[in-house]
Formats: C-alpha cells, structure tokens, sequence
C-alpha cells in the first residue's frame, strides 16, 4: 500500500513537473494565426508551428500591443535545406511611419550556417542591420530569442547571450522607437529572390513542407489597450518587478557582447565603409567601440 502511495504521488508530482514547465504562456489566449490557410496551427496550447509549401507561407500575431517589455520566444527554425526561407520574429507597430524591432533567420543549404539578420526601425527608417552566425545549430533545439525593449535602449539576445544593443541617441538626431506600441508577429515565406547569398540559391520545393516550431513565449511588458498602459499609475506598482524598464549590460554581458560581435557577426551596417562612403550614421559613432571598429574595418 505505501509502494502503491509514493508511486502515485510520484506520478502527480512529475505531472506537475512537466504541466508547469511545459509553457510559460497559452498560445491560444496570446496569439491569432493571421494567415496561412492552416499552415499555421496550434498543438496543445502550448507549441505553435508554421509551416510553408509553393502554395503559401504562414503567421500569426499577438492579440496584445506592447509599449517596452522584455520578450522571450523559443524558436526550432526549419531544419535540412531552408535556402530561399525566411522565418521572421519581430515587433511592429501600424501605419507609414511605423516601428520595428527584427529577428529574420535567413535559410540555408544543409550543412551550411543560417544567418541570424536583426534591424531596427523608427519613425519608418531602417537600413541598420547586422547580421551573425550562431554558435549552435539551431534547427536541433528550440533556443530562445529575446528581445529587450526600453526607453534607454534594445537588447537582442540569444538564449541569454546579448548579441546586440541600440542605444537611444535622440540627443544626436536619430529616432528612437518609444512612441508606438507593438505587436508581436512572427511568418515563415519564401524569399529565394534575395535571402540566401542574394538570390543565387533558390527554394527546392521538394523539401516542402518546410515548418518552424515555438514554445514557452513570455512577455514581461506594458500591455497597451485603449490608450492606457499597464505600466503606468497604481497598475504599475502592483505588476511586480519591472526592472526591465530600465536595465541595461552589465561588464559580463557587454564582455559576451564583444565576444559574440568579434566571433560570430558577419555583417555590421556601422562598419561599411562602401555604403556609407559620405559618412557613417552618427549612432554608429558614438561609442568608442564602434568608432576603433570602424578604424579597423578601413585600415583593411
């Protein structure tokens, strides 16, 4: 009888386990499937996967707008031959002149690396991109994607490892994305015309369906609805702890910073010389790390 009683409690107890670690958010409640025609698909409450054929790709957003908040996906990006797929994981705000905050993971040949290309925009401009290779193969495993969103600065970072940072420079003239609040969105498509080595490797439809997986979302953020911010007034002081708001890299992660943009960074817009032959954007040298970065990228 008391076998039977641990075993039993046993089982309850790993139940438990595996209930509450399984999801840190009902996909469901958080996000609607946008587009797809049943491409995109909801398992369990708690993995969401899109999938892409020569027929169509697939999204999905969330129902909820953010204004600042630190964001967590895990993502298992399209495994074997993704040449010609992008799968996007981003915030965005609405009209023409709108914000965007970028993940894109460019799809390539087996065996060859996929490239993790991040951007931002504000007041509609972009055009600061920056691109890495992962340290991981991030087909085998769901890894997470972070995003770190506040009035002092972004964070792009990769299972905990800051791979990026974009300060605010309103002092110096560039726009900073802290008026519009965001939607999270995600889409898997077909961009063989440009996404791997610019277009000269197409889509092999044969390795359709192509699918990406993502899990365990979580969102500590100022929810905006109706106008009024959960961040804001009594709401705030009663929401738990929002140090996100105002966080910023410590010397260990600015050191894994450095280590991540000197081992695994591909493309830096603030770097290209050619592109910007009239002169660099000024939040690319403001910093003293940028500007040695620079003189190092000309020197040859």
């Amino acid at each position: 009888m008391a076998s039977t009683t641990t075993s039993i409690l046993n089982s309850v107890f790993l139940f438990m386990i595996i209930f509450l670690g399984s999801t840190l958010a009902d996909f469901n409640n958080e996000f609607d499937i946008t587009w797809g025609d049943g491409r995109g698909k909801v398992i369990n409450r708690d993995l969401l996967t899109l999938s892409l054929d020569k027929a169509s790709g697939s999204g999905f957003e969330s129902r909820n707008e953010y204004l600042f908040g630190k964001i967590d996906m895990q993502l298992k990006l399209v495994p074997g031959n993704s040449a010609g797929t992008v799968t996007a994981y981003y915030l965005s705000s609405k009209g023409s002149n709108w914000d965007e905050i970028d993940f894109e993971f460019l799809g390539n040949l087996s065996g060859d690396p996929y490239i993790l290309h991040t951007n931002v925009f504000s007041q509609g401009k972009g055009n600061r991109e920056q691109q890495f290779y992962l340290w991981f193969d991030p087909t085998a495993d769901f890894h997470t994607y972070s995003i770190l969103w506040n009035p002092q600065r972004i964070i792009f970072s990769v299972d905990g490892t800051p791979i990026r940072e974009f300060k605010n420079a309103e002092s110096i003239g560039v726009p900073f994305p802290k008026d519009r609040p965001m939607r999270i969105h995600s889409s898997l498509w077909n961009a063989d015309d440009w996404a791997t080595r610019g277009g000269l490797v197409k889509t092999d439809w044969s390795q359709a369906p192509f699918t990406a997986s993502y899990r365990n979302f979580k969102a500590d953020a100022c929810v905006v609805a109706s106008g009024k911010s959960s961040c804001s007034g009594s709401a705030a002081s009663s929401s738990g702890n929002q140090a996100w708001l105002s966080e910023e890299l410590d010397i260990t992660k600015q050191e894994r910073l450095r280590w991540v943009q000197k081992n695994y960074m591909i493309y830096n817009y603030c770097s290209d010389s050619k592109r910007f032959s009239q002169g660099f954007p000024p939040e690319s040298i403001r910093s003293d790390y940028w500007r040695s970065w620079i003189i190092q990228s000309r020197r040859g």
